[in-house]
This record gives structure tokens, sequence and C-alpha cells, in this order.
């Protein structure tokens, strides 16, 4: 379970202070995939990168099975960090790995051994659909390819929760439906999605959805 409560998150600039999002108060179930909304600039993805304290909130709690995140040392954080998968709009795949390469990165950076990362992210490529594309590197690859190696690699610690932010952004119609239902798979062999889209036809498939709009659940 996702709880935040109270969550604000205040940019310092040379112009004064700016405040993404204020007073968000959300229960985010176990099993769930729940939507959040809004137009370009509401506040959507500073939201989501808060959960996983990609972005430390300025005041408030984000509270996941119930560990506070502010309140746990970086070891502990990172150790948390890890049930939880992030996909990003712009894909943030390394241009110089091959495909099976940057799906095993996070498995390399936990110490698991070299063979047994490649047979799981194996595993996950034929999960996406995209056995052949092993050996290939992301700039041979389409958008919704990238996108789907991006999902395989989010989830190759077999994390409970995946927060995706605008998944499908960058992506046609046809290839955003193929995306809206992998994660749907995955959702229905229990994972926890967290979907932010400016997209109604993707907040449509959501379980639940909240709309943000100047940083304040609308």
């Amino acid at each position: 379970m996702i709880e935040l409560k109270n969550l604000e998150k205040t940019y310092r600039t040379s112009k004064g202070s700016v405040t993404a999002i204020k007073d968000i108060n959300i229960t985010i179930n176990d099993g769930e995939i729940f939507g959040i909304i809004g137009l370009s600039g509401a506040g959507k993805s500073t939201l989501v990168r808060c959960i996983n304290y990609l972005e430390r909130p300025t005041s408030g709690q984000v509270i996941i099975d119930g560990k506070e995140l502010g309140s746990l040392k970086t070891k502990e954080l990172l150790k948390t960090r890890q049930n939880i998968g992030m996909v990003f709009q712009g894909f943030n795949l390394l241009a110089q790995r091959n495909v099976i390469k940057n799906i095993c990165y996070p498995l390399e950076i936990a110490g698991m051994k070299k063979s047994d990362a490649v047979k799981r992210a194996e595993s996950l490529l034929e999960l996406v659909g995209l056995s052949d594309k092993a050996k290939a590197y992301p700039s041979q690859l389409s958008g919704g390819q990238k996108q789907r190696v991006a999902i395989a690699r989010a989830i190759v610690n077999e994390p409970a929760m995946i927060l995706a932010d605008e998944p499908t952004g960058a992506l046609d119609t046809k290839t955003s439906a193929e995306i809206m239902e992998l994660f749907k798979r995955l959702n229905k062999e229990g994972k926890t999605v967290v979907i932010v889209t400016h997209d109604p036809k993707v907040a449509e498939q959501c379980s639940r959805v909240i709309e943000v709009s100047d940083g304040k659940i609308i």
C-alpha cells in the first residue's frame, strides 16, 4: 500500500519559490492500476517522483507498506526502492549498451551473478515480446520497442510496484494500446501500477483515477 499524507514539494529558484504539489493525500491499494491525469505542468511528474523519493518532498509523508520513506537511512531507502520499478516517458535506456545489457543493469548494481542476470533478462524479453532484439541497441529500436525494454528493466528486480511517468506520451495510438495491455498483464500478475498521463484514453483503463491541476487534486 502507498500512502501520501499532506505531501508538498517546493522548488527554490533564482526568482523565488515554486510549489509544484501541495495538500496531496492519497491511498493507493495493492493490486490497483492507479491513474494520475492532468495537463502539462500540473504537477503529475513531481508527484509520482516523490512516491519513490527521486524527488524528496518538502513536507508531508510517503508511507509504503508501513515504512515512512523520510525516516529511512540511505541504505534502507535504496533497498525499499528496489521494490518500486520506474518507467519514464523518455525511456532512459543506456545508448552504449544493447538491450539485454540494459535490462541486466539493475541486477549488476544489486550484485547478481552475470549468468543469472542474463537468464532473468531473457525471460523478461520474452514477456515483453522482444526475444529477437536481445543484441540490438536502443538506436535500432522503435519507440514502442524502447518502452518495452524500459518496462522489462523496471521489473527485472521483481518489484511489487511500478511507477510509470507518461509511458505512452511519445507513442502512437496503436503502440500506446499495446503498452497499456502489457501494464494490465503485469497488474493481473499482482503488481500495483501507478500511471501518470495526460491522455483520457489511458486514464479510462485505470481502476481509479485522480486529476491534478496547479499541484492539487481536483
